[in-house]
């Protein structure tokens, strides 16, 4: 028989059990995250993990082609879209959870080169420069390159500068050819060369969101992670101020 004492320290044990709860189990999710979401994201995954405990795997890419591997069977359990299309037809197909879409970005175009005080504050430089080639993501399967085609319609310019493009695949592409030199414009997104609201390298016009249809970047839960307590809590993660104040940081507004 437990002596008074023992049954005391027993209780208290009990209690402090109850009072404590389940307790919360580490876990991991895979995410697709558009291209342009590449440096944010990695910040964002980081105090993620540090905050929470879970862990996201994250993988960049295009939209279009992460479409195509979750239709397939991708093992994802959310995807960070560079559009609002992507994860509403997935949601339509039932390869995502439809009350779990929701806009975690809207993204800002650029026309941007890596030489400082080449490209004017107007954009005029694709009118008036001597350039040889502009890197446009495909607007096929990237959002962004989709917005370069729009803004360039809009201006008028599309069949002067169409022999020029150099196609990148999807905008982190984009960006290394302009990056490179290989190309001595680009239309890149305003988050791959601003960070904590500084112009990190070279010369950019910021396209005034007129010229293009909004990049509203929509995040969805997949078929298959329903139950799985990473993906749902980085879904509410993103929600957060501290991700958002990432997010802004990067130039993305909401």
């Amino acid at each position: 028989m437990l002596q008074p004492h023992s049954r005391l320290l027993t209780l208290c044990a009990l209690l402090g059990a109850a009072l404590a709860g389940p307790s919360v189990q580490a876990d991991t999710v895979a995410v697709a995250v558009a291209a342009n979401f590449t440096a944010p994201m990695q910040e964002i995954a980081a105090a993620f993990t540090q905050d929470t405990g879970h862990t996201a795997e994250l993988s960049f890419g295009a939209t279009g082609k992460f479409y195509a591997q979750i239709a397939h069977g991708a093992p994802f359990g959310v995807l960070l879209a560079a559009d609002a299309t992507t994860p509403q037809k997935i949601a339509a197909e039932g390869l995502g959870e439809d009350a779990s879409r929701f806009t975690y970005a809207i993204g800002q175009l650029v026309l941007w080169s890596r030489q400082p005080g080449y490209v004017d504050a107007s954009g005029d430089v694709l009118r008036s420069g001597s350039w040889t080639h502009i890197a446009i993501a495909n607007p096929k399967l990237a959002p962004y390159g989709a917005a370069a085609m729009q803004t360039l319609d809009k201006l008028g310019l599309t069949a002067a500068v169409l022999p020029r493009v150099v196609q990148g695949e999807n905008i982190g592409q984009t960006y290394q050819f302009a990056a490179s030199g290989n190309a001595q414009l680009g239309f890149v997104a305003l988050s791959q060369v601003m960070q904590h609201g500084q112009l990190t390298a070279g010369s950019a016009w910021v396209v005034p969101a007129g010229l293009h249809a909004p990049i509203r970047q929509d995040a969805i839960l997949l078929k298959g992670a329903e139950h799985n307590p990473a993906a749902k809590a980085l879904l509410d993660y993103l929600r957060g101020d501290k991700a958002r104040a990432i997010i802004r940081s990067y130039g993305y507004a909401f």
